[in-house]
């Protein structure tokens, strides 16, 4: 599960990180939520771009748009085959740069979110496929959801999924959308190779209305921390 995550880093190195052309004009985001609109990094006519993007694929076949809400997530293991993601994971990938990402871990009756990101800092690209919705009537939504896959061992007390990291020998794969080698694709959707770090965060994490640095500063925990 991914649900919330955080896209704080400057265009300009988002830019570079990804060799775009063109420095996109990214807000610092601290707890970017599902129907919220996000960046993504695309390849469009050969070139790698930055749009935003909401969060949550709306299919292409769909008759209400607000069906994006559920469709936050694409499971690894059925991506090639589940009819609301099949045709954007063979024709329609992307990266979702983030400077980490949110999960939750049960307390008692409640949950306690942790911060979970590249140990000393830096952007994961996490994998992500998108869509186009054309309504009968107003403007077309473009629209994504992030993929996910078994837990890494080291996060596996916090949830049993987490998002596919896609590494940087292989983003231009990922994101070729001539590249239909749908087991070579499936065989890049794994947890990230780097060393992430976690860390108990606010539970101001849980309204979407908060989102500011704060979110991403460590604070006490409710229970004993996860070994």
């Amino acid at each position: 599960m991914c649900g919330r995550f955080v896209q704080s880093s400057p265009g300009e190195v988002v830019a570079k990180r990804f060799g775009l052309r063109a420095v996109p004009p990214l807000q610092p985001r601290f707890n970017v939520a599902p129907t919220q609109p996000a960046a993504v990094i695309r390849e469009v006519d050969g070139d790698r771009r930055a749009d935003l993007l909401r969060f949550g694929l709306v299919p292409g076949w769909a008759t209400d748009p607000r069906v994006g809400a559920r469709m936050i997530n694409a499971r690894a293991e059925r991506i090639a085959s589940a009819p609301a993601f099949r045709a954007a994971f063979q024709r329609r990938r992307c990266l979702v740069p983030v400077d980490g990402f949110y999960e939750w871990r049960a307390v008692g009756r409640s949950k306690q979110p942790w911060l979970v990101r590249r140990e000393g800092g830096g952007l994961l690209a996490l994998a992500g496929v998108w869509e186009r919705f054309e309504p009968a009537e107003g403007e077309p939504i473009e629209s994504f959801a992030i993929v996910t896959t078994e837990a890494s061992e080291s996060l596996r007390e916090l949830h049993d999924r987490m998002p596919a990291v896609i590494e940087a020998p292989d983003e231009a794969r990922w994101l070729d959308p001539a590249n239909d080698d749908r087991d070579g694709l499936r065989a890049l959707l794994r947890p990230s190779a780097a060393t992430l770090e976690r860390f108990p965060v606010s539970r101001a994490v849980n309204d979407a209305r908060h989102d500011d640095p704060s979110l991403v500063e460590p604070a006490a925990a409710d229970d004993e921390e996860v070994p």
